[in-house]
């Protein structure tokens, strides 16, 4: 089966996730993967330039550039790490940075900063990029755009199973067996990584806390929730895609009283994600059916360990299960996800569901950018 390369990078800003995948008509399969860390001046400049209201092209074509070097710094790494040449990869899939996502403005849009033709050129492989505009373009919230891929990997033929992407932004996934014709479901609940982080890096000065411990420290302000959690956000229906344009800082600011202590406002944050997943969960009914065997966490926050303490809280009949005991790392799934879009834009097949995103139909995403 051929080889692809996926890169990732999230609304966290950190850096780069690059996963080396083989796919073919069966389950993919990872075989390794690598991170690059962005400069504190580069991830300052990308978060200033995704709450910029104005910006020059200049400027864009500087930051996408040292964007786009990083991503090729990954690839390259990669391909020495795994002894893997350049010819051997069918395609590298590229997310580029999101900088906005407004599936609801006029016109509707997502504008991730990437440039597939320097990716091309740095690594000599063939490139896809731009995976998101074609299902927004179908009428869709271009997001999320795993969950076909977690079907392609968790699928159980007699279980449902949650997928819980903890980025950023949370992202669910619900998978209904295999010998059902009940659909796939996926959105994002809300807020997972990005407020938290906001926040901690404003009062501690560092990028996260780590494991949680902060938070774990701090008091959870229920009146502060309980105004956080009235955000029409976390009672619409799916399809529906967020992200750092509306759960951010300022959002924050609007629901504090100026008198909490920073450490309960941490906790605060941290209860906010595991209770609005919870919702999310209450409200695919997996909670009440008692035939969901496992809920799968991914991404960074699948670290946190006070944030899974407080989802085993809120969730406990339904097993927190790792995301290695099905053959993967939780670090480099959404990595994986675009190597596995990337193979099926080369063999002309959907990269989307349409149940999940809204789109008009399935369609194949992405455009191929030749080595």
């Amino acid at each position: 089966m051929p080889l692809y390369i996926g890169l990732m990078s999230g609304t966290s800003l950190d850096g780069i996730d690059a996963a080396l995948v083989r796919c073919g008509d069966g389950r993919p399969e990872w075989l390794g993967a690598t991170g690059v860390a962005f400069p504190a001046t580069l991830r300052e400049d990308l978060l200033a330039l995704c709450l910029a209201r104005n910006t020059s092209f200049g400027e864009l074509a500087r930051l996408e550039t040292a964007f786009c070097e990083h991503q090729a710094e990954a690839v390259n790494r990669l391909l020495a790490e795994t002894d893997t040449s350049p010819s051997d990869i069918a395609a590298v899939g590229s997310h580029g940075q999101t900088i906005e996502h407004a599936p609801e403005g006029v016109p509707p849009h997502t504008y991730q900063l990437d440039n597939p033709s320097l990716l091309a050129e740095l690594t000599g492989c063939a490139v896809v990029g731009d995976f998101r505009r074609r299902d927004m373009a179908a009428g869709g919230q271009a997001a999320p755009l795993a969950p076909a891929f977690h079907a392609a990997l968790f699928t159980s033929p007699e279980h449902t199973r949650l997928i819980l992407n903890l980025g950023g932004i949370a992202n669910l996934t619900r998978l209904p067996p295999s010998d059902t014709s009940t659909p796939v479901l996926g959105f994002d609940t809300g807020p997972a990584n990005m407020l938290m982080d906001a926040w901690c890096q404003r009062h501690l000065g560092h990028a996260y806390d780590t494991g949680g411990a902060w938070a774990a420290g701090g008091r959870v302000d229920e009146a502060l929730l309980s105004r956080l959690l009235d955000d029409p956000y976390f009672r619409r229906p799916p399809p529906k895609s967020t992200g750092r344009e509306h759960f951010h800082l300022d959002w924050l600011a609007t629901h504090l009283m100026g008198d909490e202590a920073p450490r309960d406002v941490q906790a605060t944050l941290a209860e906010l994600t595991a209770a609005s997943i919870a919702m999310a969960i209450t409200q695919g009914g997996e909670r009440s059916d008692g035939n969901c065997d496992a809920l799968i966490p991914c991404g960074g926050g699948a670290h946190n360990a006070d944030l899974l303490a407080r989802l085993r809280r809120h969730v406990p009949e339904i097993p927190l299960t790792p995301c290695e005991r099905f053959g993967w790392s939780a670090d480099w799934l959404e990595a994986g996800a675009f190597a596995w879009l990337a193979h099926q834009r080369l063999m002309q097949r959907p990269g989307n569901l349409p149940e999940v995103t809204g789109a008009r139909g399935p369609r194949v995403l992405g455009g191929l950018y030749a080595p």
